[in-house]
């Protein structure tokens, strides 16, 4: 007689319809169910689960709510750590559906153009939408991945209220190098206005020789002359 081997049953899988709802120390069971469901990987995950189940509902690989949330918070996390692969993914695939849109509705305005104004209207609205929008989704994938250049103003206050401006720009994501602007003085020191050099005085003569009393005035000298006085 034959002994026969029984197999061990691999149990079937199932769906996570389950909350994670684990407290933590000092918390109630109904604050942990309350913090689990307010939390955004449940929140959206729950939406998302509504807007399929009609899709995959008797295929045998619905997923549950709890599978729909453990996918959301796998994308949360990867973009607050800082990668930013699923908002470049999901921006160049709304640009392509909403340019998708934008050439059927063109295609049907000019389907109904000249005889029905109505429908040629309507979808030329549309049409006109759907590109507005594929146009702001691909400017936000351009800036996402150009790197932002931010200025910075330091403003040096000296002696008189003469004031030097300085720009510097820092970009983000480049290489990390400061430029400065040619069009702005560069401004010296630490910030200390008195470490400045001040700027020349307006009046290329400068200011007014004092007169004594009794004596008789003499000329003025001239300013581009006083550096030879002691030659």
């Amino acid at each position: 007689m034959t002994a026969r081997k029984n197999k061990a049953k691999v149990p079937a899988e199932t769906a996570n319809n389950a909350l994670d709802a684990r407290q933590r120390d000092g918390e109630t069971k109904f604050q942990a169910a309350a913090r689990a469901i307010t939390v955004p990987d449940f929140r959206h995950g729950q939406t998302i689960a509504h807007l399929y189940t009609g899709q995959l509902k008797h295929t045998g690989a619905e997923p549950g709510l709890g599978d729909y949330s453990a996918t959301v918070r796998q994308a949360v996390d990867k973009a607050a750590n800082g990668d930013l692969s699923f908002a470049s993914r999901t921006l160049a695939a709304q640009a392509m559906t909403l340019d998708a849109i934008f050439t059927e509705m063109a295609r049907r305005m000019a389907c109904n153009m000249g005889e029905y104004l109505g429908a040629t209207e309507t979808y030329a609205r549309i049409a006109m939408k759907a590109q507005a929008g594929s146009r702001a989704a691909i400017e936000t994938l351009a800036k996402l991945h150009q790197p932002r250049e931010q200025t910075v103003r330091h403003v040096h206050v000296n002696e008189g209220g003469q004031a030097v401006i300085a720009e510097q720009f820092h970009h983000h994501g480049g290489s990390g190098e400061n430029g400065q602007s040619g069009g702005q003085p560069q401004a010296t020191g630490t910030g200390d206005p008195g470490a400045s050099p001040a700027l020349p005085c307006p009046d290329p003569l400068g200011p007014a020789v004092p007169i004594s009393g009794g004596e008789e005035q003499g000329p003025v000298p001239d300013a581009r002359r006083q550096g030879q006085r002691g030659a």
